[in-house]
């Protein structure tokens, strides 16, 4: 893994996402590896096309933590928009808890991550008046090497989940990527929705996920290919999944469909 060091003119961001005013990206790239990953578009912009393969790289803005002193701004703050806050390097750079540590403790903060290396920070997390944690579960059984290499398992994030709820941090389950035959939506939420206050659900977008991952996912999972590619075919599945959703009960805070 590559680890380009900058120093970045700002830390917050404002975002279109659905929900957060400001995002916070300690990190840009990542080491985790995922196929499908939606931010590989970051890479086409300055030098990063420079760098290498997407996924062996990753930029980090080592003065990040000094910008976060003491700053306050209006709204919701999410970290993390276009890379993973506790991705490998984290464990070494501690980018995350520098900002953490320093970012005024009445931010609304909201973080998004695949790894279990977030419950290293719970002494910091339960300082915020209002902070959430969420963990990308997903499922892929057998096939979470392939999609994505070098994260945690979803056993990990879902013992972390646990924890969070334990030491009475508002927790969620991200479930995402749904791919069609790939995942089984209904145990996933069986299996987390002891440890969390709401899920989130996010249907896999094939356009950003990018064309080699297309061609990959038509190679080696055709059917799932198929269903995506065809509004029909999708329609069906994402309405049987809306039925599973709304047959457990839980609380929902978005469905995205691409």
């Amino acid at each position: 893994m590559k680890a380009i060091k900058v120093k970045a003119k700002s830390i917050f961001t404002k975002t279109k996402l659905p929900g957060p005013d400001w995002a916070i990206n300690p990190y840009v790239g990542c080491g985790h590896g995922c196929l499908y990953c939606y931010a590989k578009f970051m890479a086409r912009w300055g030098k990063r096309n420079s760098y290498g393969r997407w996924g062996q790289w990753v930029e980090a803005k080592i003065n990040a933590p000094e910008l976060a002193k003491d700053k306050k701004v209006g709204g919701w703050v999410f970290m993390s928009s276009v890379s993973d806050p506790y991705q490998p390097v984290e464990k070494e750079l501690k980018l995350t808890r520098g900002i953490l540590e320093n970012l005024d403790k009445s931010t609304k903060l909201s973080i998004l991550t695949k790894s279990d290396l977030v419950l290293r920070d719970i002494d910091l997390l339960k300082q915020f008046k209002n902070a959430e944690v969420g963990l990308t579960i997903n499922g892929f059984d057998g096939l979470l090497k392939f999609f994505e290499p070098q994260t945690p398992s979803n056993e990990q994030r879902i013992k972390a989940l646990q924890k969070l709820r334990q030491n009475s941090i508002k927790t969620y389950a991200f479930i995402s990527p749904i791919i069609p035959g790939l995942i089984d939506l209904r145990a996933i939420i069986e299996k987390t929705r002891k440890f969390v206050d709401y899920f989130w659900f996010e249907f896999l977008n094939l356009r950003g996920a990018g064309r080699e991952f297309g061609d990959i996912l038509q190679k080696k999972f055709p059917a799932s290919f198929a269903i995506l590619r065809n509004k029909k075919l999708f329609d069906d599945f994402s309405k049987e999944c809306q039925k599973i959703i709304e047959s457990s009960g839980v609380k929902v805070r978005g469905i995205e469909r691409h």
